[in-house]
């Protein structure tokens, strides 16, 4: 039995699994931790079953699978869909890996410590260079930390939101090392951008978000065979929002540093990582 890949949950699986069926390919699947292992019981036929996968994930609702799920479907498959809550948790979790959460939980957790009366000592210990009266270089944390702090509801939701959809994508996609660099980079040097040009008082992970953005846009162009691509309205979205931020037409106070800073370390990194055949 070789290993063809992993879906997020048994219901996309068994489409991908009857059409196969259709094809002359056994295929079978094993539950996961999180999702499913799909697995080629003949060797011969792995390569063509890997390119239909790859299809899949790209064009999930291609109808040529719905129209497998009809023809060679059983009805005595039974698919565990489980209560809609643990559903919703389910896919949640599976659309994200480890350090996509870990991120996710440590930015949530700052802010519910700022909304619980903890702002003060929070800034003091996470902010940039000085930002507060005796933080000095020495402080080397102080460079990724504002990255993590978030100053509104909208702010948090909006950058883990995005953070989620698209970094969960890349790790599980592409592994955890492609993420964590954009999030070491692209959580470093456009704060020091962000610094020059608007001083120490910024925070966010909206730069980490322009990294991924920036990065799967160029993925998507270059090697769509990854599976990581965004649709063009969601860039153009993301690009529209970044040339407001210089406007100043919301009356909010935004990083406009980080999120260029972010989109050039993401764009750059797509494009190496995209010349990189693996």
């Amino acid at each position: 039995m070789l290993e063809l890949g992993r879906l997020p949950n048994e219901r996309a699986a068994q489409a991908l699994i009857d059409y196969l069926k259709g094809q002359g390919i056994d295929c079978q699947l094993q539950h996961a931790e999180h999702g499913v292992i799909l697995y080629v019981a003949r060797e011969q036929d792995y390569a063509k079953a890997r390119r239909e996968y790859e299809h899949f994930v790209r064009n999930p609702y291609d109808d040529k699978y719905l129209q497998a799920s009809w023809e060679n479907g059983s009805t005595g498959t039974k698919l565990d869909y489980g209560a809609p809550g643990l559903q919703l948790m389910t896919q949640f979790l599976s659309g994200a890996g480890p350090l996509t959460l870990i991120v996710m939980l440590s930015c949530t957790l700052i802010y519910l410590g700022f909304i619980f009366g903890f702002a003060n000592p929070i800034f003091e210990a996470l902010s940039f260079f000085a930002a507060v009266p005796g933080s000095d270089t020495s402080q080397i944390w102080r460079v990724f930390t504002p990255s993590l702090m978030h100053f509104s509801a909208m702010h948090i939701i909006f950058n883990l939101l995005w953070w989620w959809y698209l970094g969960g994508k890349i790790e599980n996609k592409l592994g955890v090392t492609p993420l964590l660099t954009l999030l070491l980079i692209a959580g470093t040097l456009p704060n020091l951008l962000q610094y020059a040009i608007g001083g120490p008082n910024f925070g966010g992970l909206s730069g980490v978000v322009y990294a991924v953005v920036g990065y799967t846009w160029i993925m998507g162009v270059r090697r769509p065979e990854k599976g990581i691509g965004l649709p063009p309205a969601y860039i153009g979205f993301m690009l529209v929002w970044l040339v407001f931020g210089f406007t100043d037409m919301f009356g909010l106070s935004i990083a406009n540093g980080a999120h260029v800073g972010g989109l050039m370390v993401g764009l750059a990194q797509g494009f190496i990582d995209s010349r990189r055949r693996v």
